[in-house]
């Protein structure tokens, strides 16, 4: 089966204040991170959704093994990211997609394997009490999420989905603490 990855780094990181896809952690940025681990769970191929202004600023051309998708819409917010992401795999014929976040440094090529074995049913990553991404979407759904709009991403398709346990999956870089704990855990 096909299973393409796409890593949502349109965000304007306003909370934290600089552009967390280039945050150094243990030798690589976390967007460098989040294209290792995709990679290494043989996720294929990989899109980076960036918004326009981003795509000069990241260094994208020297990352082996992506594709960039422009999400002209990014201001919209995490759904056209999705859109953009899904409909650029859907494209290239994916039969079903992992959809990732490019700042949460606990996530494994394990855990994405793991992901990706979900057949035809939309599988989440569970922490901290909740489903979200990383999670896994098989072709059936795509049309679902390329009519997502706003902030809030495929939240509703997760909620009832089945899930595997991501241990400190609730951290995300968006904060200067975050930041420091994810640096604790893993430098």
């Amino acid at each position: 089966m096909k299973v393409a990855g796409i890593i949502l780094a349109a965000g304007s990181s306003r909370r934290l204040g600089r552009p967390k896809q280039t945050i150094v952690l243990a030798g690589e940025t976390l967007l460098e991170r989040t294209l290792r681990v995709a990679l290494e769970a043989g996720l294929n191929p990989v899109y980076i959704v960036v918004s326009s202004e981003q795509n000069t600023n990241f260094g994208l051309e020297t990352l082996p093994g992506c594709t960039t998708v422009l999400n002209e819409a990014a201001e919209e917010g995490m759904a056209s990211s999705i859109r953009a992401g899904v409909n650029a795999a859907a494209n290239a014929g994916a039969e079903a997609v992992v959809i990732m976040a490019c700042d949460q440094p606990a996530v494994t090529s394990e855990h994405l394997r793991n992901l990706a074995k979900g057949g035809q049913e939309v599988i989440a990553s569970e922490y901290a009490g909740r489903r979200g991404v990383p999670a896994y979407f098989p072709a059936q759904v795509f049309q679902e999420l390329t009519t997502l709009q706003g902030d809030t991403g495929a939240r509703n398709l997760l909620q009832k989905a089945t899930y595997l346990n991501l241990p400190n999956g609730e951290l995300d870089v968006d904060t200067a603490e975050e930041l420091q704990r994810a640096q604790t855990l893993f430098e």
